[in-house]
């Protein structure tokens, strides 16, 4: 006996109304996920304020440095990056364009039209991470430091304490 899958359709059935829409902060995560981990990109400057508050706290705010300019099927992305000495700067843009169409296209279905990349920086790998100490950091090791040497000098002072009170000739009678 063969059964056949019927579907049933209702012609009172509507399609809603509606469109779906993107947040421009949602398209520059999307494009700073993406290129995280472009070869030769050290990262994406993103201008004097946030410089500035990168130096003062740790921040791995993904969409500084990124501007989109989001419509209703296409995505048009401004880039200024570091790139690293000693690499291509076609290449980058060329791995760059990659993979922010594809992760648009996987993520969002939007287009990419335009990118443009301003290369504002050339640095080695050892100057990049020496810019991104923050006052944070700084602070940070000092306390860290400080906490070392205190329970060194404690340890110390306890080693020393422990050794007298042992020791019956140092006593004073």
């Amino acid at each position: 006996m063969v059964t056949e899958n019927k579907k049933t359709q209702r012609s009172d059935m509507t399609v809603p109304k509606g469109e779906l829409t993107f947040n421009d902060k949602v398209i520059q995560k999307v494009v700073g996920y993406a290129i995280e981990n472009v070869p030769g990109l050290l990262g994406v400057d993103g201008g004097f304020i946030a410089n500035i508050k990168n130096k003062l706290v740790n921040s791995d705010n993904p969409v500084d440095g990124i501007a989109v300019e989001v419509g209703k099927e296409q995505v048009a992305v401004d880039l200024n990056v570091i790139m690293a000495y000693g690499n291509n700067a076609h290449d980058i843009y060329k791995a760059l364009t990659e993979v922010i169409t594809k992760q648009l296209t996987d993520i969002t279905s939007l287009e990419l039209v335009e990118l443009n990349v301003e290369v504002i920086d050339i640095q080695t790998k050892a100057e990049f991470d020496a810019d991104q100490v923050s006052l944070q950091d700084r602070v940070t090791d000092a306390g860290n430091t400080i906490k070392e040497k205190t329970s060194d000098g404690v340890n110390t002072v306890k080693e020393t304490a422990s050794k007298v009170k042992n020791d019956d000739d140092v006593r004073v009678v």
